[in-house]
């Protein structure tokens, strides 16, 4: 039986118990002159009675299916012949995932061999007995968990404090979830940005201006040059990343001031959802619209001047990227300064200042902080874009600084790394990782200068 439709049944005996146990506390309370006289609401019994019915059975189809599978192989391991065996550990591999996948077609009588479908009618058999095992404990530990949750609502029984606490230790997992995948998500590129240093240098790594990453398959193959120089990545990514927020931050700072400050209600109603759908377009779109409308625009603006434009260039992906994240800076920047106290506004107008006054010289300083730290989170938005760099700036890892000219990203060079079959402990795959552990650190330290700029100075206008 599918793990989904065990779940399903325990949330639905869970339900059951819910309404089972919230009318067993009404019955209680009324035998007891009401519900003033019960330790916690009846709805609380319920929910006690819901959810010992739904975890010893959530935690034992866990259980189970985590421990099924290496039980049933060990089981098949009888069914497979010796001969097999004296092959090696590769062979008695093949061997059952030929069973396996005799056994999940069905076709077990058209198999000439004598063994496989004894031995894939064995798998049947015993995956069949676990189904139904599982099913028999799964419906008998939420029954149990039920009549024992059942038996203790009293009207002294502290049915709150028990939901509470598991609610608590749920949350308490989440974030523990959370933690540890970002843990092993950090351990994981390091790990292997490390075995990519023991075989380049660190310090040419950091240091180096030519990015090549082609290496030599064979010791007589030519043409492969294996330079690992990241300068020129790096310099790409902080180019587009530049032009991008010098157009995000201007008009995401104007609409925000604007909407939040000077639009009507109406206007603030209409033009605020509209701005923030620039955001849930995805950024292939994007690419797309700077591949086709942007990039030849601004080639032939050039050319009008006499100016050589790449027909891939920085500025075409900045100038899209920048459209881009403005509704991040825009709507960061408004909750900022809609939180601002109006008493200060108030202050201002009373002192005689003008509205723009008010806005230049109180509102705005007052919501600086807040407005840094969502700029630099919209640098890391940036920093971090991949499609609208491919589709528009190319992929030439060229050290420069002028816009005009093809560029590439970080993020381009860890797609293209990965693409391929190229072999998985190699430099160039292994590269990579570096580069996503130098982006990784990038992106963090933008955002812990966030932080501390937005604690820094909060308190301030509390």
């Amino acid at each position: 039986m599918p793990i989904t439709t065990l779940l399903l049944l325990a949330l639905c005996l869970a339900f059951v118990s819910f309404v089972i146990g919230r009318q067993r506390a009404y019955a209680v309370a009324k035998k007891n002159g009401g519900t003033k006289n019960l330790h916690s609401l009846p709805g609380h019994y319920g929910l006690m009675t819901g959810l010992w019915c739904a975890l010893p059975a959530i935690a034992i189809i866990v259980g189970w299916k985590l421990f099924e599978g290496p039980i049933v192989s060990s089981l098949l391991d009888s069914s497979i012949p010796q001969a097999i065996h004296d092959r090696g550990s590769i062979a008695v591999d093949l061997y059952k995932n030929e069973i396996n996948n005799l056994a999940a077609s069905g076709n077990i009588a058209a198999e000439p061999s004598i063994e496989k479908q004894n031995a894939a009618n064995r798998l049947i058999s015993v995956r069949s007995y676990s189904s139904i095992a599982l099913l028999i404990l799964t419906i008998a530990a939420a029954v149990i968990g039920a009549s024992l949750a059942y038996r203790k609502i009293k009207t002294d029984t502290k049915a709150r404090p028990i939901v509470e606490r598991i609610v608590q230790f749920f949350l308490v997992a989440a974030a523990s979830i959370a933690i540890l995948t970002t843990i092993g998500i950090v351990f994981s590129v390091l790990f292997e940005a490390l075995q990519f240093f023991k075989q380049v240098s660190i310090v040419e790594f950091v240091t180096g201006t030519k990015w090549s990453p082609q290496t030599a398959i064979r010791a007589d193959q030519t043409g492969a040059s294996g330079s690992f120089g990241a300068i020129p990545l790096f310099m790409g990514t902080l180019l587009i990343s530049a032009i991008a927020m010098l157009v995000a931050v201007p008009f995401g700072l104007m609409s925000a001031v604007y909407l939040a400050e000077y639009a009507s209600i109406k206007t603030r109603s209409i033009v605020k959802p509209l701005l923030e759908i620039l955001a849930g377009i995805p950024t292939v779109v994007y690419g797309f619209f700077a591949a086709l409308t942007v990039a030849p625009l601004i080639r032939r603006m050039g050319e009008s001047i006499g100016l050589s434009v790449a027909s891939e260039s920085a500025l075409a992906a900045g100038i899209v990227m920048g459209i881009m994240i403005i509704p991040f800076v825009s709507s960061l920047s408004d909750d900022v300064i809609t939180a601002v106290p109006q008493a200060m506004r108030d202050g201002s107008a009373g002192l005689g200042a003008t509205k723009s006054e008010t806005v230049r010289k109180v509102v705005f300083p007052a919501a600086l902080p807040g407005i840094v730290g969502g700029i630099l989170l919209a640098a890391s938005r940036a920093i971090g874009e991949t499609m609208i760099v491919v589709m528009a700036a190319g992929l030439a890892a060229n050290l420069t600084l002028n816009p005009l000219e093809a560029v590439t990203t970080v993020t381009v060079q860890i797609v293209t790394l990965l693409t391929g079959d190229q072999e998985f402990d190699s430099a160039k795959t292994l590269a990579a990782f570096a580069l996503g552990l130098m982006l990784f650190v990038t992106t963090l330290i933008l955002n812990v200068i966030a932080l501390r700029v937005v604690r820094k100075y909060r308190e301030q206008y509390d």
